[in-house]
């Protein structure tokens, strides 16, 4: 995760981080990139059920009855064992959270756990009073999913004005005093509606987006021919920095961040050597204090089965089920090979990866990605788009 905000606009400052010891369970919520301690951020799958067929989805989910789903005690007493372990955040996704029964109830016993909680949805269901009781919980924050403006949209979604009800429960979420922000995958598809989709930020007063480089999984595997060329990628991310730029510039401080292709913290430091020098050296202390890639580190997920996976796009490879051991007992585990070497992958990268000199900030970039592409999972990321003379591996 990238903030393009706070680095490009300079919203935080490597102090901020220092200030609270960059541990996990001080920082504030838009700190906890920059933590020292990388306690797990876990995305748990909580039902596979979906009332939409996104084209990109990880979990190939559709609106129908799924088996094997953890009860609702199963859940606490996961919910309890994230408590203990220190998780900072649990973010409760699907398939469709909102359409699992006690998922309020779930949210209930994360905040007793002293877990902050949040929900990626696709939007759909939440009503006004949804979005009214969802704050009562104390849940510190909704990402909407909106891949595009409506024609767009409503095509990847698979369903016919899933963009107007989207939109709507955005505006439910504003009105109900919810922290709401957006979820974009980037691809072909979409890419020309980013511009909309700042438009429409402004408009709607939305507070935060967050921009997802396309991932290889699930039925997103079907969709690797529609990535952004690497020069296609450049140019959306400074379309991105501008845009976010000009609305700093107008008093409007949105956050906005990209997610999954850490390449695009050097491209933002190197722009910023251009432009800002100064501010430049602040850049780099902050993408050193984020470590980059995060997976089966500071990042981990949770199935809807109990499946521990290094993160939501890798359900190829499973890492143990929290209904036979803990996830705290899993995640430590020092027998576990594959996953140590997760948790230290700079230095089991190959290729040009490991030969380059953004490694300590990017961390080799997305494993999952290279896995898909090259069928090796240390391979180099196939999305890193910079250049071997930019990454100093060419005069």
């Amino acid at each position: 995760m990238i903030g393009i905000s706070k680095l490009y606009c300079g919203t935080v400052e490597p102090s901020d981080a220092l200030r609270y010891g960059r541990h996990s369970g001080k920082l504030p919520s838009h700190l906890l990139q920059f933590s020292k301690d990388k306690k797990p951020v876990v995305v748990w799958n909580v039902s596979r059920r979906c009332n939409l067929r996104c084209v990109h989805c990880y979990s190939q989910s559709r609106n129908i009855e799924y088996e094997n789903e953890l009860t609702t005690a199963e859940a606490k007493a996961v919910l309890e064992d994230l408590g203990e372990f220190g998780s900072p955040v649990i973010l409760f996704s699907g398939g469709e959270p909102l359409m699992r029964e006690d998922l309020t109830e779930l949210i209930a016993h994360a905040k007793k756990q002293g877990l902050r909680a949040v929900i990626s949805t696709n939007g759909t269901l939440i009503t006004k009073e949804k979005a009214i009781e969802l704050r009562e919980l104390g849940l510190s924050y909704v990402g909407i999913s909106m891949d595009g403006l409506q024609e767009i949209h409503d095509k990847f979604r698979g369903v016919e004005g899933a963009f107007d009800l989207a939109l709507q429960g955005i505006r439910n979420c504003i009105a109900g005093e919810i922290k709401v922000g957006l979820r974009f995958t980037i691809n072909k598809r979409n890419a020309a509606d980013i511009p909309g989709i700042f438009d429409l930020i402004e408009k709607e007063n939305i507070p935060r987006v967050c921009f997802y480089h396309l991932v290889y999984s699930g039925r997103g595997s079907d969709l690797i021919e529609e990535d952004l060329s690497h020069e296609e990628t450049r140019q959306v991310l400074d379309i991105i920095m501008d845009r976010t730029k000009q609305m700093h510039d107008k008093g409007n401080p949105v956050e906005v961040l990209t997610v999954d292709n850490h390449a695009d913290g050097p491209y933002i430091y190197m722009k910023m050597l251009k432009e800002d020098p100064e501010r430049a050296a602040d850049v780099l202390e902050l993408l050193q204090m984020n470590e980059g890639n995060s997976t089966g580190k500071g990042f981990g997920c949770i199935s809807w089965d109990g499946s521990v996976h290094p993160d939501q796009f890798w359900r190829q490879h499973t890492l143990g089920n929290v209904r036979e051991r803990k996830f705290s007992e899993i995640w430590t585990d020092p027998s576990n090979e594959f996953l140590m070497k997760l948790k230290d992958k700079k230095n089991h990268v190959t290729g040009r990866c490991a030969s380059c000199k953004w490694l300590s900030v990017c961390a080799g970039n997305f494993r999952a990605r290279a896995e898909a592409f090259y069928d090796d999972l240390w391979a180099p990321d196939p999305a890193c788009y910079l250049s071997d003379k930019e990454i100093g591996i060419e005069s």
